[in-house]
This record gives structure tokens, sequence and C-alpha cells, in this order.
């Protein structure tokens, strides 16, 4: 319980700090200013207009990843799988490249991502029931699934207009909070914290599906039917995350692997503070996006340098235990 409190704590004193920092500095007393001020001054503007969406789609896309890393690791039985394992953020990256190089607007970008990641799981478990439905079989449609529709983006970055439309995919892929305006943020939270709070819900099934498919099926839990609730939810709220800020990767490779070793390995305890620890982590990541240099780095970019050192510790520390 401590632990958990500790989480809280970070969560909240790193939301602060991103609420506060950034190229136009705001001190903690024009942070409570704007908040009970009865008029609009400038650092009211940059705070709700601009920095809070930022800091709530990170929570929301730190939460997302790391709770459906959990889940697809503690479902396949395998530490290294993570929220792409079924092709589901290589569909979603070209959904959103193939709108921008039909010149689509925002809104039809945003139903091409979610779609095409969806379509990407979909050829994964088409392959997987054709090939055996056992849980090998579907990973390895997720390979394929991954590689295929990587292959069609590489397409669509060769075919596309070099001077503006190649840039915009390429910044999509890399990853960044700036797409998560506030009308986005809207349209996306309330599903997101849906297949957040039904997964913790599903924790105690996915506990026992840990265990392996047949000690489930000799404690009566309907297996095929929690796969698909636990893939469907982790695959939307996955799907969501890069509608909201792009291709954000590691959080649930590693997020899972921290959890498991600070709370250890039943899955009510690991989901609930993989959530926590991914949105710390993802809030951290854009603290240090917006501060290293004059210019925002992407935060797919950040995600990544943190996340090989941190893998390998954890890597080294659970070796060492």
């Amino acid at each position: 319980m401590k632990k958990i409190s500790f989480l809280f704590v970070l969560l909240f004193i790193f939301s602060i700090i991103a609420l506060i920092n950034g190229k136009f500095d705001l001190s903690l007393n024009e942070l409570f200013g704007a908040i009970f001020s009865d008029e609009k001054p400038a650092s009211w503007i940059v705070m709700f207009e601009i920095r809070l969406p930022r800091v709530l789609g990170a929570l929301l896309i730190g939460a997302s990843l790391g709770v459906a890393g959990a889940c697809y690791q503690n479902l396949f039985i395998n530490p290294l799988v993570s929220p792409s394992i079924l092709g589901v953020l290589s569909g979603a990256s070209f959904g959103a490249a193939l709108a921008m190089v039909l010149g689509f607007s925002v809104e039809v970008q945003m139903f091409f991502t979610f779609v095409f990641g969806f379509l990407a799981v979909l050829v994964a478990l088409i392959i997987a029931f054709f090939g055996g439905a056992n849980v090998i079989m579907l990973v390895l449609g997720g390979v394929i699934s991954t590689s295929l529709f990587g292959s069609l983006l590489a397409i669509l970055k060769y075919a596309a207009d070099p001077n503006e439309t190649l840039p915009a995919i390429t910044y999509f892929l890399m990853g960044s909070l700036s797409f998560a305006t506030k009308s986005v943020l809207l349209s996306v939270s309330v599903p997101m914290i849906f297949g957040i709070l039904g997964l913790l819900l599903m924790s105690k099934f996915i506990d026992v599906l840990s265990m392996g498919e047949e000690e489930a099926k000799a404690l009566g839990v309907n297996v095929a039917m929690i796969k698909i609730c636990v893939i469907f939810l982790a695959t939307l709220i996955s799907a969501l995350s890069v509608m909201l800020a792009g291709i954000i990767g590691w959080i649930g490779l590693i997020v899972p692997h921290i959890a498991r070793f600070i709370f250890g390995a039943s899955a009510k305890t690991m989901l609930f503070s993989s959530s926590l620890i991914g949105a710390v982590f993802l809030l951290i990541c854009d603290i240090f996006s917006r501060s290293l240099f004059s210019y925002e780095v992407p935060i797919g970019i950040i995600s990544s340098l943190f996340g090989i050192p941190i893998f390998i510790a954890v890597l080294l520390s659970r070796k060492n235990a």
C-alpha cells in the first residue's frame, strides 16, 4: 500500500512539474493564480489550453500502454511481448500515413488510425485461427501482420510528397504529445478509461490464464472469451494511444517489468501499478522532451532513450535476484 501511495505522490509531483515547466515557465504562484483567477491571463491560456491537455494525454497514454503491455505479457506468458505484438501499432501507423497521403482531415486521420490498428489485429487473429488457434500461432500472426503493415507504410513513405507529407508522416511516427489537443482528448478519453478499467476488473481472470490454458479451463474459466475480451480492450487502448500522440515505444515492454519487479507477479497489483508507472514514466519523458533543447524533441525518441537502459537494468536486477 505504501508503494502504491508513493506512485500517486510521484504522479502528482510530476504533473505539477509538467504544468509549470516549458519554454514559458510558470511559478507555483502563477499556477494557483491562474486556477483561481476570474480572468484569463497568459498563464491561464498556457496552462489550460496547451499544457493541461498534454499532461492528461500523457497520463492516459502511459496508463494505457502500461496496462496493455502487462495484459499481453500475462496472456501470452511471455515477458518480451508488448502492445505491438499483434501489429496494432504498425497498423495504426499505416492508417495515419494513408490518411495523410490522401490529404484527409485530422478527424479522418484519427478514424483511419483506429480502424487499421484493429485491422492489423484481425489479420493476426485470422492467421492464428487457420494455424491452430494457439498462443504461438497468435504471436507469429502478429509478427506477420506487423511486417505486412510495415511494408505498406514504407511504400506510402516512398510515394509521399517529400516536401510536405513525408515530414508529417515521419514526425507522427516519432510521437508527440502536441497532437493531444482538447478536442482529440475529449473524443478518446472515455473509451480509453473504459478499456483501462475493463482490463483492471478482469485481472483475476488474467491471473488464472497466466498459469496456462489447461489450468484455467480446469478452474472453469472460459479461456476463449477472456482472451477475446483482453485482446480487444488492450488493442482498443493501444490504437487510441496512437491516435492521441503517434507512436510511443518501450512503455508497454519495460513498465510491466518494473511493476513485476517491485510489486510481484500478481495480475491485480501488477496491472494497477503498471498504469501508474506508465503514466509517471511518460510524464517524465514529456518534461525532458520540452526541456532538453530550444525545440521540442519527439517524445518517442525520449522514451526509447530512457527505455533501453531501464530495460537493461531491470533484466540485470532480475538475473541477480
